[in-house]
């Protein structure tokens, strides 16, 4: 996931939050189809149930759409012919719950055919996880359009989980996002597992991570040993990972952060300051979360309303 800053500057895409020609609005679908939220809200619901980790999911599947095109569903679409689609690339490699997407879209075109995109029921999904895990509500603006490209390659452009303050600012800024947005919305990391291969090189006796506490440290050492390590070994961001909470904050001040980019809010005196916000004020962290969710997902790029999520029409 790592890669060379200067790639964002030589190949950034053009991106638009919620333009005049292409305003998204909240009551998109309120004549041409009233229900589609409360399908996608059972439809995860009922995928939750089953399995816990289907919140933090589509939290990340959100996330990882939004950065590379625009909030526009490429991330779902599947690899075809020559061409590797997003979902493929080692960036995207644990993604999961594509099939609650794909659930929610077949009773959504059973009921309203053509109307609602991919890329609006993923962001009503990302809304419903967090609420399913004890998280704020929002209304989403509505009217996204399904892009009609994935690339893999598009995939170094994620932020990395090594990258240090400028670089997560400058891949921030890219998509019209500040500082502030930046701090919020690296709170979903709140939710969720990691791989080894996501953090390890933290934890090089060697070469030691100084931001790392050292009895912590050992703790994932024996997690993701150097030989050995079982297959999908890792760790769950936060000892509390299926709730939505502000312990995300509470560890990066404890030293305790999976990612040297968690860490790295420390560095820069406006987000040090709200992460020490957030760590003591629960009300302040799930206020600027929804307002940086909202900012983060009205960033457009799509130009189709998909039939099947996985493949253009």
């Amino acid at each position: 996931m790592a890669f060379v800053t200067a790639l964002f500057l030589s190949s950034l895409l053009t991106l638009s939050v919620s333009s005049p020609g292409h305003a998204l609005s909240m009551n998109y679908y309120h004549k041409t189809c009233p229900n589609a939220e409360m399908i996608v809200a059972n439809t995860v619901k009922t995928a939750t149930r089953k399995d816990k980790t289907v919140p933090a999911a589509l939290l990340r599947m959100h996330f990882h759409d939004c950065f590379l095109r625009g909030c526009d569903a490429s991330v779902l679409l599947n690899s075809k012919g020559h061409n590797k689609a997003e979902k493929d690339a080692p960036p995207n490699g644990s993604l999961h719950a594509f099939y609650v997407i794909d659930s929610a879209k077949k009773q959504i075109e059973a009921l309203c055919p053509g109307v609602v995109s991919c890329a609006d029921i993923l962001a009503f999904a990302a809304r419903d996880a967090i609420v399913l895990s004890g998280g704020p509500t929002w209304d989403v603006p509505k009217g996204r359009k399904d892009g009609r490209t994935s690339k893999a390659s598009e995939t170094a452009k994620l932020p990395s989980p090594i990258f240090n303050i400028s670089q997560l600012q400058q891949s921030f800024s890219l998509r019209g996002l500040s500082l502030d947005d930046l701090a919020a919305l690296l709170g979903g990391h709140t939710l969720g597992f990691a791989h080894c291969s996501s953090f390890e090189s933290r934890l090089n006796t060697n070469n030691v991570d100084p931001t790392i506490n050292p009895t912590f440290a050992q703790h994932l050492r024996n997690i993701c040993p150097i030989k050995n390590k079982a297959r999908n070994a890792g760790a769950t961001m936060d000892p509390s990972s299926t709730t939505f909470d502000n312990t995300y904050y509470k560890l990066i001040l404890q030293q305790k952060s999976l990612f040297s980019s968690d860490q790295a809010l420390l560095t820069h005196p406006r987000t040090k300051g709200l992460v020490y916000k957030f760590a003591t004020s629960r009300k302040a962290f799930r206020e600027a979360f929804v307002k940086s969710m909202i900012k983060m997902s009205s960033i457009t790029g799509g130009q189709e309303v998909r039939k099947d999520c996985r493949v253009v029409n």
